[in-house]
């Protein structure tokens, strides 16, 4: 109160600040700390911090993946919320758009229908989904082939090549099966490259029992549930580092895929939980 009538007051001489603090007895020091503007309280400190170190750890989840992150550590808040304070701190991504071709049809080996667009999944490995990618290392080029169990979004095949030849979808098959369970009507759906239609790698399907799915031509979200995770291997993790060699590829993205995307990644299309997790609630929901 006496800090507010004294600037009110205050002019020169006898009114000046000095001279009116000196009357009413209040030290100038106290006057100056009174009138200071104060700085406002930032009531969404903790949510901040919250939010900086999930965006830390997953530095390309958007808002709505970070909102989700913070209820699985018990921080309720709105994602409205969430989507202002990351667009003023900065810290929503930009993603860039990189493309190679590694499909190719030009071929006269057998292609089959497109069975997965027919398909209304209700469990895993009813359908898996298969396809290639590259990856850019310091001095070359190497390719990535996985496979995808449609429904839980894991990845439970991949190998890595130098060479985009059938060998490399061969490696990530064989690992699919030996880690899964071949069951009847098991659909594998890719694209029509020459290394899914060579005679080698279909009579591998069918000796299994596996029914060979086949994307149209040219058409891309025929199999959109592996583009998707190829998108987030490029985002998150091998546009995040630059790999000095194959050696370093294979571990950083084995890596990746195992412990990261299989284990801990929040894929929205799955109720925000890992597909590892998912899994194994599925499996918890029908058991007796």
């Amino acid at each position: 109160m006496i800090a507010s009538l004294i600037q009110k007051q205050s002019g020169s001489g006898p009114t000046s600040v000095s001279g009116l603090c000196r009357l009413s007895g209040l030290p100038r020091r106290s006057y100056y700390r009174l009138v200071a503007p104060r700085e406002p309280v930032d009531r969404h400190l903790y949510l901040r911090d919250q939010i900086q170190r999930v965006a830390v750890e997953w530095p390309s989840y958007g808002y709505r993946r970070i909102t989700r992150e913070l209820a699985r550590r018990d921080i309720l808040v709105n994602h409205k919320l969430v989507l202002e304070l990351m667009r003023s701190d900065n810290l929503l991504c930009l993603r860039r758009k990189r493309f190679m071709r590694t499909t190719d049809s030009g071929h006269r080996l057998p292609v089959y229908p497109n069975l997965a667009h027919e398909m209304a999944l209700t469990g895993t490995d009813q359908l898996w989904v298969a396809d290639i990618t590259y990856i850019r290392l310091i001095y070359e080029f190497v390719y990535l082939a996985v496979i995808l169990d449609a429904f839980s979004r894991r990845c439970i095949g991949w190998a890595l090549d130098r060479r985009m030849e059938p060998r490399l979808t061969i490696a990530a098959l064989r690992m699919a099966l030996n880690s899964r369970d071949v069951r009847p009507g098991l659909v594998h759906h890719s694209d029509r490259g020459v290394q899914y239609c060579c005679h080698a790698y279909t009579q591998m399907l069918m000796e299994c029992g596996i029914l060979i799915s086949m994307s149209r031509r040219g058409n891309p979200y025929d199999n959109a549930r592996v583009e998707r995770f190829m998108r987030t291997l490029k985002y998150e993790e091998v546009q995040m580092f630059e790999y000095r060699d194959m050696a370093e590829a294979r571990d950083r993205i084995g890596h990746f895929i195992e412990e990261v995307y299989n284990h801990k990644r929040l894929h929205s299309a799955i109720g925000y939980v890992p597909p590892v997790e998912f899994e194994q609630l599925l499996i918890n929901s029908s058991a007796p």
